[in-house]
């Protein structure tokens, strides 16, 4: 998303002003061809090893992701019925390549995903495993099983992300995990099928992916030695990438070593089991951009500020987490231009309502279009209409080509479910 042409950003050959003059602003964008690219990568780091890519719905959860994945052969992990049912909606058949994962699945989404077939279910407590033979029992379906387990295995990002650890509420204390697996064993329509592991997001170093991988394999084997015969080993997401415009680093280098690095881990397991691997933020965060325009510039006292029509309820990363983006001006900037130090900051009545704070960016006049950058995951998927603003439109571009696979809300849209 990042290349500029003489006069202005585009995405691959399409103008991002054009975009912006045909279906307006705040406008997501994404690159399918940057998405598939990262998909690739997996698929040559893993190439000689029996593994699925479960694209992590949450991430970005558009159906034309989802269908563009789900055409590559992707399986997808999810964390609720409703990400199932976006699954089913663009191919009925990818319903075999899901994990459902989450914490809090109820009846009525075990048994969507039960009638659905889909390939493991990520288990996260006792009372869940209880649910889950109660309610494959009542269908007569066998419900294959995996339990997440806690490693304990600390992974450098935000407190927010982070879910390896005792302290959170995500799975089960690797140390119970084997008399649980027994109990299982005595009920009769559920299968072990494996082990799985999710110990966070936006984890750039490839260590504590493999000692989450060490300590599962450790587990796998022990299982097996009681009977079990399991199929694969979810070693969940979490890959990072470099928001910070300034830091440079190879991607494919970094699939690699991971890949490496869990070979390393799981010994001989990792050529005999199938792993399930969920990276989300890795595939689809640098194929998008959020374009917005300047609507003012103001002066308080010593600060600056750039107010855009996009709020924190269409990408809430920097409010909620701190995090960066890098934010560039559409129009390639004049010679003569000068920088300030300003905060760009959105129309929603918070004073958290911002995208950055005293950046240097050229300097901008209202009417001007921003592009902030690797807004692909979890921007439109965390989009709330807070302040009763309609979230924005969504465009793919494929090759030349531009489409919207997501039209803008209306007022309309947002009114209709209410009852006076």
């Amino acid at each position: 998303m990042r290349p500029r042409s003489k006069d202005s950003l585009h995405c691959g050959p399409v103008k991002l002003p054009e975009l912006a003059a045909k279906w307006g602003t705040p406008l997501y964008v994404y690159s399918a061809d940057a998405i598939l690219a990262r998909f690739r990568m997996f698929a040559r780091a893993f190439a000689d090893q029996p593994h699925l890519v479960c694209y992590s719905v949450k991430a970005n959860s558009s159906l034309a992701i989802l269908k563009l994945l789900a055409d590559q052969g992707a399986g997808f992990d999810i964390v609720s019925g409703g990400e199932l049912e976006r699954v089913l909606a663009v191919k009925k058949a990818a319903a075999a390549r899901v994990v459902f994962s989450g914490v809090g699945k109820t009846a009525p989404e075990l048994d969507l995903a039960l009638r659905s077939g889909i390939r493991i279910f990520n288990v996260e407590s006792e009372g869940e495993l209880e649910l889950l033979a109660e309610r494959a029992a009542k269908q007569r379906r066998k419900a294959r099983f995996a339990l997440r387990v806690n490693p304990d295995v600390f992974a450098e990002t935000h407190p927010y992300i982070s879910t390896g650890l005792s302290a959170h509420k995500f799975g089960i204390a690797i140390s119970e995990a084997r008399a649980l697996y027994a109990r299982a064993r005595g009920m009769r329509w559920l299968e072990a099928s494996g082990v799985s592991v999710h110990i966070g997001s936006q984890i750039r170093e490839a260590g504590p992916f493999g000692a989450a991988a060490e300590r599962v394999a450790a587990l796998a084997a022990e299982l097996e030695q009681d009977g079990d015969h399991l199929r694969s080993l979810d070693l969940g997401g979490g890959l990072g990438i470099e928001y910070d415009e300034g830091t440079s680093w190879d991607p494919e280098a970094r699939v690699l070593e991971y890949a490496t690095t869990l070979r390393g881990s799981l010994g001989s397991l990792g050529g005999r089991l199938e792993l399930l691997l969920e990276p989300g933020r890795f595939l689809v965060a640098q194929a998008g951009a959020l374009l917005t325009e300047v609507l003012y510039t103001k002066q308080n006292g010593a600060k600056r500020f750039v107010i855009t029509d996009a709020g924190m309820n269409d990408l809430i990363r920097p409010s909620l987490y701190g995090a960066h983006h890098a934010i560039e001006p559409v129009a390639a900037p004049r010679r003569e231009q000068k920088t300030a130090v300003v905060d760009v900051v959105g129309p929603v009545c918070e004073s958290g309502d911002f995208f950055a704070r005293d950046r240097e960016l050229a300097a901008v006049e209202a009417g001007d279009l921003l592009a902030i950058l690797d807004a692909g995951a979890y921007g439109m998927s965390l989009a709330s209409n807070y302040n009763t603003r309609p979230r924005p439109a969504e465009v793919m571009i494929e090759g030349k080509k531009a489409r919207l696979v997501r039209k803008r809300e209306s007022i309309a849209d947002l009114l209709k479910m209410e009852r006076v």
